[in-house]
């Protein structure tokens, strides 16, 4: 090249090289990564966290987060026991815990581990009636979680917990439910009152027997029923005078006769 002299483009030629090693060379872990290291094709020990050398052309460094992912799993058509078509989605959590195998062992775990989710949402929640996936929950979660970790288990990937989020229902079956639902209150207004009317007649029966066997507690009953209509604003009030009232006065006097 004319008026660069040879010695500098070779001396420019060994900067380049030196700082492309270099830059090849050193790796900067962060504490939740590691380095699977593939030289020539092999697997070494896994590398990290902090700084790592590597020999460049000969060694391939791919980085594998440690950290809890969360991932959605889209909505499935899922037909429960009782052949009701409902639409559910969930989320799950999960993280690497042994770098190789999650490299190693399948292409992509992110994406396994998102087609195993919604294989067996469908699978597991498909063999549930709808009012056990809308009342137990929490049971299917656990058997979600229970039945996707297993099949991750060979990658190297923990499933902490899955948790499904909506269950949409057909217009018609929320229908259902609401009239369902009203029934049931209606239910149980009427067993209240019922038990209402038991309980006031049980005290009912309990007062007449007390006033039947004592004389007295008819009489206070007796003005006890004046005094509530004495507040009325009548004119004019006839009421029986009943022997049993003027009783006790007749027997003093037939005493003294």
């Amino acid at each position: 090249m004319p008026g660069i002299p040879a010695g500098l483009l070779g001396f420019l030629f060994v900067v380049f090289l030196v700082f492309y090693f270099f830059s090849s060379a050193i790796k900067i872990l962060k504490e939740y990564e590691r380095g699977v290291v593939f030289r020539l094709g092999r697997i070494i020990p896994v590398k990290g966290p902090g700084l790592v050398i590597i020999i460049p052309i000969i060694d391939k460094l791919v980085r594998v987060s440690l950290r809890t992912v969360t991932m959605d799993v889209p909505p499935q058509d899922i037909i429960t026991r009782d052949n009701i078509t409902v639409k559910v989605n969930a989320v799950i959590y999960f993280r690497p815990i042994d770098p190789i195998k999650a490299i190693t062992e399948v292409e992509d775990f992110y994406y396994a581990t998102s087609q195993i989710a919604q294989t067996s949402l469908r699978s597991i929640l498909g063999q549930s009636q709808l009012d056990d996936l809308l009342a137990k929950r929490d049971e299917l979660n656990a058997e979600l979680q229970k039945v996707i970790d297993f099949q991750t288990e060979p990658w190297g990937v923990k499933v902490s917990a899955v948790e499904v989020k909506n269950v949409d229902l057909p217009q018609e079956m929320l229908r259902a439910i609401a009239r369902q639902a009203e029934a049931e209150r209606e239910r149980r207004a009427k067993v209240i009152h019922a038990e209402g009317e038991f309980q006031a007649s049980q005290k009912l029966a309990d007062a007449a027997k007390i006033i039947a066997t004592e004389s007295g507690a008819l009489q206070l009953r007796f003005l006890q029923t004046l005094t509530e209509i004495a507040t009325e604003k009548n004119s004019t009030i006839i009421f029986p005078v009943p022997i049993d009232l003027i009783k006790p006065f007749m027997d003093k006097y037939t005493a003294k006769g």
